[in-house]
């Protein structure tokens, strides 16, 4: 069976480096599994992924000219693949859903009550942006004095 674009084989992992990993495949042919090709999530070392003299199926992306095989793992996996814009925008009908819902008041707190996380951050913030006001407006007020020089 010749090596053509797309298909899937299987090949052993002969090296692990920091920039993917080598796959001996059928014919006595090798390929480079690139890390961006290793899995689907962030993968920042190829060694928590794969192993040496593990199998694994890729699938070949190209094959230059000069011989080197490109692969990808990630690509070789039977999981349909679910196009990005389902993954980050609502259906139609989830958005219906949640526009139909009446909105809830936001609940009143009272001073026995303890700050929540994000009233607190809030508090910690509004301090701090008054301490840098005040600090920016000082120095404002020491640059903009005309400097003299020489004695009086």
């Amino acid at each position: 069976m010749a090596l053509e674009v797309g298909a899937v084989v299987e090949g052993k992992v002969t090296g692990i480096t920091k920039f993917g990993a080598f796959v001996a495949l059928p014919e006595g042919k090798s390929g480079l599994v690139h890390i961006s090709e290793v899995a689907n999530a962030f993968v920042s070392d190829v060694h928590d992924h794969v192993q040496m003299g593990q199998t694994v199926k890729v699938r070949i992306l190209s094959i230059s000219p000069e011989g080197k095989v490109n692969l990808s793992i990630k690509k070789a996996e039977d999981r349909p693949a679910q196009p990005r814009e389902q993954s980050f925008r609502r259906a139609p009908q989830q958005q219906r859903q949640q526009q139909e819902q009446p909105q809830r008041p936001a609940p009143v707190r009272t001073a026995a009550d303890p700050p929540s996380d994000d009233q607190a951050f809030e508090d910690r913030l509004k301090k701090f942006m008054q301490e840098s006001d005040s600090r920016i407006a000082d120095n404002r007020m020491y640059s903009d004095r005309p400097r003299r020089r020489g004695r009086r």
